[in-house]
Order: structure tokens, then sequence, then C-alpha cells
């Protein structure tokens, strides 16, 4: 994926931006909506969206800020793990980027990427249940609120995109 306006550019990471992806978990405030990984596994991560960049369609990319390049933070397209007729759409962006319209530029973008590749999946998303600006940011860009999802020992909102 690569996506440009004049706000965000959407690209592939490069193998030396390991430190810019592990900076973004650093912060408790970023995290605090995410399941609980180790460092090892965010390494692990991100080692696995290279290689899923030789794969195909769909990974996790960079997101940086158009006018000086500085890193905004991840986001993903892939299978759903607990429907994987469905392709699931994500983001975590750093703190000094939240508020800011931005999340809602990165769900767009994620969106139309999807429906680039003219599959009939549907595109959904999760959230955890007290992270109501994502969840803002999900209806905003045309997503609908199903039953929650079940999911171990949690529940998390479940949003579909209602295709046109």
């Amino acid at each position: 994926m690569h996506y440009q306006d004049d706000t965000i550019i959407i690209r592939e990471f490069t193998p030396q931006e390991l430190p810019l992806f592990l900076s973004l978990f650093e912060n408790k405030n970023v995290t605090s909506f995410l399941p609980h990984k180790t460092h090892q596994e965010y390494i692990e991560m991100f080692e696995k969206a290279l290689s899923d960049y030789k794969e195909g369609s769909l990974s996790r990319w960079g997101i940086f800020n158009a006018e000086n390049n500085d890193f905004i933070g991840m986001g993903v397209a892939r299978i759903f793990a607990d429907h994987p007729e469905q392709t699931e759409i994500g983001y975590v962006l750093s703190e000094n980027y939240w508020g800011k319209g931005v999340a809602t530029l990165v769900c767009k973008a994620l969106v139309g990427y999807c429906l680039s590749l003219r599959e009939t999946k549907d595109i959904v998303a999760v959230t955890d249940l007290d992270n109501i600006a994502s969840q803002k940011v999900l209806v905003k860009n045309g997503f609908n609120r199903m039953e929650n999802l079940a999911r171990e020992n949690e529940e998390l909102a479940y949003f579909i995109f209602q295709k046109n």
C-alpha cells in the first residue's frame, strides 16, 4: 500500500525503521487499548510486516506526516482472525497525533485500499469497549456497530463497513 495526501503518507516500513515502530508502543496511553505484547512480540510483528510485503496485499504500514516525515503510527489490513472471510483494518497513532483528524484520514485510506483489492470480503474493525474515540472514527467512516465480539476473557466493540 502506498497512500499520500497533503497530511499523511502511508507506506511500507523499511527494515531500518524497527526502532521507530517499537517507539510507538513505549507510551502507556497508546497501548492502553491494545492487547498486551512483549517487546519480542512487537519485533516479530514488525518482521512479519516486512515479509508480508513480498507475499501480497495485506500487511502493516507506517504512517508519516506528509509535511515533515514525522512518524505518526501504524496501520494494518489483515485477514480477520475471528472470521477469516472478513478483512480487518486497524491503526495505532502516536499520542501527539490524537484528536487532529489523522485517525479519520487513516481509516478512510485503509478502507479505500481494501475496496481497491476488489475482494467481496466485508471490512471490519474491533476496538476496546472503552476506546470511544476510535469508535467515533469508525462510525464517521461508514462502519456500523454490531453486537460485541466475545474473545476469550474479553469483549470488543465490533464494527462492519457498509459497502454502497
